[in-house]
């Protein structure tokens, strides 16, 4: 490293907090107190940069630098002018503004791409204040947390802007801490199952202290385990020793006593957030800990003084900027239990003159958990107050409370969050906004465990183009013992590889933990009957005996050499099964030192059961057990997934999925034991989860400033695929009756596979569009491509036939329908009809109308999904003849997939084929500001009108 040339880069970049100014120049500026001859022209600069490291500092900073400018708002007067974030112009512009030139432009394009996908955010009106010039005077505990995320949790530059730019979305969206008018919010965060949620509301945190919000609640879900995690990373990433210790002497025996970490590996080994003295000493405001790691919220726990927020000017309220910037915040972490909140509630009433005045936050991690009123309305009285269940009435109460409070909830699975009433001011309805974050970096999701859209046929899938046969073991329901032995087996030998790879690379720590989840049910019995059969098979393994070597050495050369290599993640293997033999003894002591892998997880304590403490040792062990170790919990260092419980509800299904999150280093071992009938509802949650995703992005926009959806009118959104919540009683929605999205995919909504009158009625309808598919034709999507029979038929004579098609249920294209019927000519004046054929296969013939290829999916609840394939939308692109009036259709007439290879008559047409299709209108067939969504008004709802007083 050229260290002069980056400290004077270095030293330039970090002058420019109002945005991009000259470089090369500043550069030389800095340079001369550092070496008067230094070269740091335009050419060394590309040159370093084509030549270091992606994780160098300069190439980090110059990185998260053109991210932050990239994707600033534009604000009037500033720099950006009027270029759009994300887009060519906004980079040119930057460029431009730094002096650099066009080969340098194009070097750092190519380096430092333009980020293309975003969050997602639907949202109300709202009034911006979180403007470029506050984030950058006030930035002390985020700037602290990034350097934390850099240093200590190697985050790279990319997660870094992605994760500003997400917390600035929620912030920007509270109200000014210091206006003197109370403003209350309340959102909702959606991110993946294990994806990171807490990094998100860390910085939200984080930023939110900065401006000055001064009591902070964050609710996690219902248990110690998940509320005891919570509060050690916030107080390790984001608290900071100083704040912990607060003055304290941690040498002196006595007065330390009380700090919760001092036996802690990672507090001995310093690898807590530092800020190098206490805050106050720099004028900033310190966080003070309502909470410890082992200490829940107890009333008058820290003293009532705790709660009772100073005043450097006492004529003038906490949110006067006098007092706001030097009073202390206030972090209080609990689980939701009825207890614990009540105590909250008691102590903040003891401060209920001052209340109004605090800027507050609550976090509501897992707010689909606990959090919503699942009371039925129509059982209440009318003109009586208004019944909540327990937890509900706890938040409602302190929304009530705190009228200066901002609301953020966080899940996975949002659908009972948006079913919430959003009539209700005092409910958690999201009225403000909602964000649906980005796949993270490096996150392992349901794609990585499901072929999802794979045009492989099953016979060809290898470990290089399959992630379901690189990941996935499916349990024969006849041999499970064997299965369970193959699982047992793959987590000694994915131990052996751990330490293979840590021997290479002693200094990482990603091999610290290594767990095996059994999650089978929910009752404690049959927890306690699992790991009895686990330790019993455990003992007759003998895994370091010959018959256990054999097996080890066949299942490293038959799935684990081969996957890795396939998945090509260029993590290090051994040339041989001989070079991890030695350390197998080394494996079967970590896992089962005593004799015994296993560890149960539940709420029964066994006096001398061994606590799960991730935090303060190297866990190596099998874990049994059901809720506890299900909804928010990480289970670090997770491997092998044994999985058989089923539920009943889609979204519970998802929060099973602990195998889901980040397994850096050892992405290539993860295997999930799991049953076909499972699999396929996994798959069949996610892809409705997707769906629902897609079709918020397609809602994120805005007309002459104005939303054209708000958070209200999300629940037909997931009604119309089926996702529904826990409780039947959350679902009350008003009744879409147009929906004018461009592409429509009804792909959940076909008639059941009993209702066979229905789906021969569906292959008549659509014989006018069997027949204008005359013509073969070769469509490509970049370096791949796919045989299709195509034609044309007016727009009069599709529209005949989408009226004719019969569905699951009379609502389900109801809505669709209706848009399409209404567009003229001008809108629409042809449709291309698309047959995607596989090459595979001969097809069967349908009598007058030619042969055509069936296309397997999987039955899931007696019926099948229609889900198109990504090859296939993405070659509509190469169609000849499309106009900017042309609508598309892709049609699949689907079977059993498990038929769909079978030898039928090449003259017959089975029963049992669902015709799925996917829609594409041309794009100005949604005119710009015309809402997308209209209703009628349904039983006791009112109708959205998109003017709602957010």
């Amino acid at each position: 490293m050229n260290e002069p040339l980056v400290n004077a880069y270095l030293g330039a970049l970090g002058a420019m907090v109002s945005g991009p100014k000259p470089l090369v120049r500043r550069a030389a500026v800095e340079a001369e107190d550092i070496e008067p001859d230094l070269d740091v022209s335009e050419d060394r600069l590309r040159e370093y940069v084509a030549a270091a490291d992606p994780n160098d500092e300069l190439r980090v900073q110059l990185h998260i630098r053109l991210a932050t400018w990239d994707h600033a708002p534009i604000e009037p007067g500033l720099w950006m002018g009027d270029t759009k974030p994300n887009t060519e112009m906004r980079r040119a512009r930057i460029m431009k503004l730094l002096g650099l030139g066009n080969k340098t432009a194009a070097d750092f394009a190519n380096h430092f791409s333009i980020a293309t996908d975003d969050d997602t955010v639907i949202a109300g009106k709202w009034d911006p204040w979180y403007a470029a010039d506050l984030q950058r005077q006030r930035d002390f505990y985020w700037s602290h947390y990034v350097a934390y995320l850099r240093k200590r949790r190697k985050w790279n530059a990319e997660a870094i802007t992605r994760l500003d730019a997400a917390t600035s979305r929620v912030l920007e969206r509270f109200g000014n801490p210091a206006q003197s008018k109370p403003i209350q919010t309340k959102g909702l965060v959606v991110g993946y199952v294990q994806s990171g949620k807490t990094a998100n509301f860390a910085g939200v945190i984080a930023k939110a202290i900065d401006v000055g919000y001064r009591l902070i609640i964050v609710m996690t879900g219902t248990t110690n385990l998940l509320r005891e995690q919570t509060q050690r990373r916030l107080d390790m990433e984001l608290v900071g020793r100083e704040n912990i210790l607060r003055g304290v002497d941690e040498n002196d025996i006595e007065a330390a006593k009380h700090i919760d970490y001092l036996g802690d590996e990672d507090w001995i080994k310093d690898r807590f957030n530092r800020y190098g003295v206490r805050p106050l000493t720099l004028g900033k405001p310190e966080i003070r800990r309502m909470t410890t790691r082992r200490f829940d919220y107890r009333s008058l726990q820290q003293g009532l003084p705790a709660l009772e927020f100073e005043r450097s000017d006492k004529t003038k309220p906490i949110w006067s900027p006098e007092n706001l910037y030097t009073t202390d915040a206030r972090l209080v972490v609990v689980k939701k239990n009825e207890s614990v909140l009540q105590n909250l509630i008691s102590d903040l009433k003891n401060n209920a003159d001052r209340l109004g005045d605090i800027p507050a936050l609550i976090i509501d991690d897992e707010s689909d958990q606990a959090s919503i009123n699942t009371v039925d309305p129509e059982k209440q009285s009318a003109g009586a107050k208004k019944e909540r269940t327990t937890i509900n009435e706890r938040i409602s109460t302190l929304l009530q409370m705190l009228p200066r409070v901002q609301y953020v909830g966080y899940t996975a699975t949002p659908f009972a969050n948006v079913f919430s009433d959003y009539t209700d001011k005092n409910d958690v309805f999201p009225s403000d906004y909602l964000l649906a974050l980005r796949r993270p970096l490096d996150y392992m999701g349901v794609e990585d465990f499901h072929d999802i859209d794979s045009s492989v046929p099953e016979s060809e899938r290898t470990f290089a183009n399959s992630k379901e046969k690189a990941h996935v073991r499916l349990i024969d329901d006849g041999d499970e013992e064997l299965a369970f032995q193959q699982a047992l087996d793959s987590f000694v030998l994915a131990g052996a590889i751990k330490l293979y790879r840590q021997g290479l690379s002693p200094d990482e720590d990603h091999y610290r933990h290594h767990t095996m989840l059994v999650h089978e049910a929910a009752k404690k019995a049959k927890h306690k009957i699992r790991a009895e059969t686990i330790q019993e098979l455990w003992s007759r393994s003998g895994h370091t005996l010959g018959s256990g070597m054999r097996r080890l050495r066949e299942l490293y050369d038959s799935d684990f050499a081969p996957a890795s290599h396939g998945l090509g993640l260029g993590h290090p293997m051994p040339e041989s099964f001989a070079e991890l033999e030695p350390l197998i003894g080394q494996v079967v002591r970590k896992i089962a030192p005593n004799g015994d892998p296993v560890l149960v997880i539940n709420s029964n304590k066994e006096p001398d059961q061994e606590e799960l403490d991730f935090d303060g040792r190297s866990v190596w062990r099998i874990l049994v057990g059901g809720n506890k170790l299900a909804r928010g919990f990480t289970v670090e260092g997770l491997t092998i997934t044994y999985y058989l419980r089923t539920v009943g509800h889609a979204e519970a299904l998802m929060q099973m999925g602990r195998w889901f999150g980040f397994r850096p280093g050892y992405r290539d071992l993860v295997r999930l034991f799991i049953t076909a009938k499972i699999r396929d509802a996994f798959e069949a949650a996610c892809r409705d989860e997707e769906l629902f995703r897609d079709e918020l992005r397609q809602y994120a926009v805005m007309a002459d400033g104005r939303p054209l959806v708000t958070p209200a009118d999300i629940q037909p959104l997931v009604a119309r695929h089926g996702l529904r919540p826990t409780a039947a009683n959350k679902m009350r929605y008003a009744q879409l009756v147009e929906k004018r999205s461009q592409s429509k995919e009804p792909s959940s909504g076909y008639p059941g596979l009993a209702e066979q009158e229905k789906l021969r009625n569906n292959v008549k309808v659509m014989t006018p569009l069997l027949l204008a598919a005359s013509n073969r034709s070769t469509l490509s999507a970049g370096t791949r491509s796919f045989d299709a029979m195509t034609g044309e038929v007016s727009h009069a004579e599709m529209v005949e036939v989408l009226k004719q098609l019969q569905w699951r249920t009379v609502d389900t294209f109801k809505a669709d329908l209706a848009w399409i019927e209404s567009l003229d000519d001008q809108a629409v004046d042809k449709w291309i009809i698309v047959l995607p054929q596989r090459r595979s296969d001969r097809g069967v013939t349908i009598p007058g109308l030619g042969t055509f290829s069936l296309h397997g999916r999987k039955i899931e609840n007696d019926s099948l999904r229609g889900n198109s394939e990504s090859l296939h939308r993405a070659g509509l692109a190469s169609l000849t003849g499309r106009t900017s009036k042309t609508g598309c259709a892709i049609i699949y007439p689907v079977i059993d997939k498990d038929r769909a290879y079978e030898e039928i008559p090449h003259d017959t047409w089975p029963d049992g084929v669902v015709m799925a299709l996917r829609l594409e209108l041309p794009e100005k067939a949604v005119p710009a500001g015309t809402r997308p969504l209209v209703y009628q008004v349904a039983p006791k709802r009112p109708i959205p009108t998109g003017n709602h007083a957010w």
